[in-house]
């Protein structure tokens, strides 16, 4: 009795066993393989499958979403004959997961060691400077070389970016050098311009407050013409208008004589010849007798005029005389014409 209640249990937990691996349940995005006597008989899709347990042998799970593999730097040769260290980034994502599990024994493995060689072929063609600057064109020829290889494997290569280029230390150096040595170009070269526009503007400024001057000195100078201009006529008009005598006009011309003599360079004094001739008139303009006047005719007033008329005759004879004896004297301080 006790024989049979083990043999039943025993195969109530063998049919449970079979049961539960005959159901297989495939998360969302994923996929399994199943050999069926060693071969390969389908793929489970997402959701509940049943297999034959002890006939069907079912893979590891296949995933069938995008992935992103970081590959470790490589070293790459370029045209130029420099090492540099090139870091990877590969995005792919599998399609066929029959072709996955039996066309390839790694595809991870077999993705980065293509990727590697397919990055030093194309670096190889390259030298350091258009490795550094061309990027877009070094990924879009990686992503077509990569995309048909792997397309047997049953993957799709979506994207292949180069996350770092690394150069030799001393490149480095070299290139830090060459880019400071660059900016300060630059600088100079916008100093040298900003100087020139500074220059420029000061020059025009210069030019432009020169010709303002020279037009307010010219109008000034106009306006002092006109001015003048306008003097002189005045003054025409007047002595015309009221007819002086040329004694008058003698008088005036003795009056200005000592101003001639006033200037601190003067050593010595030039005299006119018409100084012989106004003296005179001056003199006979004294000899003649003038209309006595109401207010002094007939009065001690009226001789101490004749007397003072007299003197002043006398004195521009006495001068007349002086400076005719000098002219003939020294002959050079003869009259001036």
């Amino acid at each position: 009795m006790e024989a049979w209640v083990v043999a039943g249990v025993l195969a109530a937990v063998f049919a449970v066993f079979t049961v539960v691996r005959a159901v297989r349940i495939v998360p969302q995005a994923r996929a399994r393989n199943v050999e069926r006597l060693g071969r390969y008989h389908r793929t489970l899709r997402p959701g509940l499958n049943v297999v034959i347990p002890y006939i069907d042998r079912v893979h590891p799970v296949i995933d069938l979403r995008e992935q992103v593999v970081s590959f470790k730097p490589q070293p790459v040769i370029t045209e130029d004959n420099l090492v540099v260290e090139i870091d990877t980034v590969l995005y792919f994502q599998v399609t066929d997961p029959r072709a996955a599990a039996y066309e390839i024994a790694n595809y991870l493995q077999a993705v980065e060691q293509l990727t590697v060689t397919t990055l030093r072929n194309v670096v190889g063609s390259m030298d350091l400077e258009k490795t550094l600057t061309s990027r877009d064109t070094i990924n879009s020829q990686l992503r077509g070389v990569l995309d048909e290889a792997t397309g047997k494997w049953g993957l799709r290569v979506n994207r292949v970016e180069i996350k770092a280029v690394d150069p030799p230390q001393s490149i480095k150096d070299a290139m830090e050098k060459q880019m400071r040595a660059e900016r300060d170009k630059r600088a100079a070269i916008l100093g040298a311009e900003g100087q020139r526009q500074s220059q420029i503007l000061t020059a025009e400024g210069d030019k432009q407050s020169a010709v303002l001057r020279a037009e307010g000195e010219r109008t000034a100078e106009i306006l002092r013409a006109e001015g003048q201009s306008r003097a002189i006529d005045e003054v025409f008009q007047a002595v015309h208008r009221n007819d002086p005598d040329p004694k008058v006009l003698a008088y005036q011309y003795l009056q200005a004589l000592p101003q001639l003599a006033q200037g601190p360079g003067n050593t010595f004094w030039i005299v006119p010849g018409e100084v012989t001739s106004a003296l005179q008139s001056v003199s006979r303009a004294f000899n003649e007798v003038l209309p006595p006047s109401r207010a002094t005719h007939g009065g001690p007033s009226e001789d101490r005029a004749n007397q003072a008329a007299d003197d002043a005759a006398r004195a521009a004879e006495a001068a007349a005389q002086a400076l005719a004896d000098a002219a003939e004297a020294d002959p050079t301080s003869g009259p001036l014409r």
